[in-house]
């Protein structure tokens, strides 16, 4: 556990996944630090700023939505410069939080981050952290070559990475689907390729990153173990 730190965070963002997943970054991370839960930034009094030492705020949406956070944020940025202003910036938004929220106050990192580098940002603060994590400069370098129209993953894939999410392996996973153990292989190889991962050890932290979380729709595991669970015993 990182050591204690006493000031309160804030959260902002539309997905209940990401207000869950950060409460348990802070409980399991950093003592005495409460935070409080917003789904919109125009929400956020100066009450809340003034008691506030970070702000944890998830961007996305379409462009005009997105400027419009921006344009927020950035006037509460200039107005609140002793808050550490922490940006999970999913792949379509990159370009625009470098070009509207780049301040010595703010952090930037991917919503594939790792909640242990999620977990050590808000301590450090921003004298301390990475101004853009490494990441987030890695998908920038391969966002040439996506289509952000296209799924991220398939619906096989999403099967196959969610048993492996669970536990299951690849001969475990090929009987239950009933397929053979070289179609799921390729499956799960697929699926690392449309995610820029080359390692197991990458395929494993994305799963357990609040994008991977949001994208394999793990909320619902302990329906789902019981469903194949189900199957198996069939």
């Amino acid at each position: 556990m990182l050591p204690i730190y006493n000031r309160q965070g804030i959260v902002v963002s539309e997905t209940p996944l990401m207000h869950t997943g950060l409460q348990k970054v802070v409980d399991s991370h950093i003592e005495r630090m409460g935070l409080v839960h917003f789904t919109d930034v125009k929400n956020i009094g100066n009450s809340e700023l003034m008691r506030a030492s970070v702000v944890i705020a998830e961007l996305g949406g379409d462009e005009h939505k997105l400027a419009r956070e921006c344009d927020i944020y950035y006037s509460l940025i200039s107005r609140f410069r002793e808050v550490h202003w922490v940006f999970l910036v999913p792949r379509a938004c990159f370009a625009k939080a470098v070009e509207w929220l780049m301040r010595p106050e703010t952090t930037l990192l991917s919503t594939c981050e790792s909640t242990e580098t999620i977990a050590n940002a808000i301590f450090l603060g921003s004298q301390k952290v990475e101004r853009i994590s490494h990441s987030l400069l890695a998908i920038k370098e391969d966002s040439n070559s996506d289509d952000e129209n296209t799924p991220l993953l398939t619906a096989s894939e999403k099967q196959v990475l969610r048993l492996l999410a669970k536990g299951w392996g690849i001969n475990q996973i090929a009987q239950l689907l009933k397929k053979s153990n070289k179609t799921i292989s390729a499956q799960k190889h697929s699926a690392m390729r449309r995610l820029a991962l080359k390692s197991n050890a990458e395929m494993y932290g994305w799963i357990n990153s609040f994008q991977g979380l949001k994208e394999l729709n793990l909320l619902s595991m302990h329906r789902e173990t019981q469903q194949w669970n189900n199957m198996a015993v069939n």
